[in-house]
């Protein structure tokens, strides 16, 4: 087989060796006459490359496939395209800072990422949190977790052949845009969550806003629920199809979804919970089936338990500060920074020098993400900065599953079972 120059910028021998190292854990690396059915040609054996430019592995995800016929027998994922080095980023910045790379780690859900580096810092540097500011963190994290499914959803029926539910999940995306333009004053990237607390309060449009969503969403839901439930076409796409084992599950180290689907329900806000989960009633949606299907129900009750778990905030919300009120541990408010030296002077220090943890500590802290457990690992040397930072990002560890999983399935359902996995290569590629 002649190997494909994929980046014409690379050294080619160097591209020679790593396209060789791929195929060399594959049963065979050629196509012979052996290879093929007399009585039937397409019964070939072949080795078939599936992305990393293909619009719908999710980003750039590079599969080699080894098939015969349409059977695949043999997967190999090469993942990296996309490698940016948050970790060593983190490491020259403040952890402030750093707060934006987050945002765009996963990029479908930029709160939770928020969340999950400020509650590791805090842990490190024993902040303490308003009550208030946990209350919205948990607002914002439940809104990504829809956000994020919202997508998943989308982008896996249209993967199985209905377009129009792309447009209509998207709708209610647009709506969750509107919600986090109205608490942090942007639509996408939000960069809302600050170590101590989080940048602004609720407004009472904010307020107004996501009640007005958390009302009419579940009417929606309910309608996906009766369109795809029994859908028959749906239904033959994705049950039987990507089976994951329990066992197997846990020694590939799945998480999140993917877990809960192969019957483990482990959600880091109900094992080691963290803001305020632990003072609100929500359900872990969990199936025994391992397949496509189950990671389908998993995900449609999770967005389910979200709108009960913000209603939940709503109504539990203290009032009170949203920032712990230490000059040395959070930026102070604007109206600080603007009308007081000793406001602009606190300001000034936090971004020069930044919150500093005290020297040899160290910690790992995770919240659950709508992929699964998204941690980090955090080695302080006194300084404002990370001595070493480490990221424990789920969709990473869910794509290891595919090599196990996509063998033995159709190369038609290929396409189908990524989706079921979900996973985004912003995050899978540090």
């Amino acid at each position: 087989m002649k190997v494909t120059d994929i980046n014409s910028r690379v050294n080619p021998q160097f591209q020679v060796k790593h396209q060789r190292s791929i195929y060399k854990s594959l049963e065979d690396k050629h196509t012979t006459i052996e290879d093929v059915d007399i009585d039937d040609p397409l019964n070939a054996k072949m080795i078939l490359n599936m992305g990393p430019q293909h619009p719908a592995t999710h980003g750039v995800l590079r599969l080699v496939l080894q098939l015969r016929g349409e059977t695949i027998e043999k997967t190999k994922l090469d993942i990296g395209y996309l490698h940016r080095g948050v970790e060593k980023i983190a490491e020259n910045k403040t952890y402030q800072e750093f707060m934006p790379y987050t945002d765009r780690m996963d990029y479908l859900s930029p709160y939770s990422n928020n969340v999950a580096l400020c509650t590791a810092v805090e842990k490190i540097a024993n902040v303490e949190v308003p009550d208030r500011a946990h209350y919205i963190r948990m607002i914002g994290c439940e809104l990504a977790r829809i956000s994020s499914h919202l997508l998943w959803l989308g982008t896996m029926v249209m993967d199985a052949g209905a377009i129009s539910f792309f447009i209509w999940t998207f709708r209610e995306r647009e709506k969750i845009y509107d919600v986090m333009d109205q608490i942090a004053g942007h639509r996408f990237t939000v960069s809302h969550s600050r170590i101590g607390g989080v940048a602004n309060d609720l407004t009472s449009d904010a307020s107004a806003i996501i009640k007005e969503f958390i009302t009419q969403f579940p009417k929606e839901l309910k309608d996906w629920h009766g369109l795809l439930d029994r859908n028959r076409i749906f239904i033959d796409r994705n049950e039987n199809v990507g089976v994951l084992e329990t066992d197997k599950a846990l020694d590939l180290g799945a998480t999140g979804p993917v877990l809960r689907a192969s019957g483990f329900a482990v959600d880091q806000r109900i094992i080691s919970p963290y803001a305020k989960y632990d003072e609100v009633e929500f359900e872990v949606p969990t199936r025994m089936e391992g397949d496509n299907l189950a990671r389908y129900f998993v995900r449609m009750e999770e967005m389910k338990e979200s709108i009960r778990i913000i209603q939940q905030c709503l109504d539990k919300m203290p009032k009170g500060p949203i920032r712990t009120n230490n000059a040395k541990q959070a930026y102070p408010s604007k109206d600080e920074v603007y009308y007081s030296m000793e406001g602009m002077i606190h300001d000034f220090m936090m971004t020069d020098t930044g919150i500093c943890p005290p020297a040899g500590a160290e910690c790992y802290h995770a919240v659950e993400s709508p992929k699964g457990e998204l941690g980090y690992y955090i080695q302080s040397d006194g300084t404002g900065h990370p001595w070493r930072i480490k990221i424990n990002a789920p969709s990473f560890r869910n794509l290891q599953v595919l090599e196990n999983i996509l063998d033995g399935e159709m190369i038609a359902d290929t396409v189908v079972i990524i989706g079921g996995i979900d996973p985004v290569m912003g995050e899978a590629d540090k």
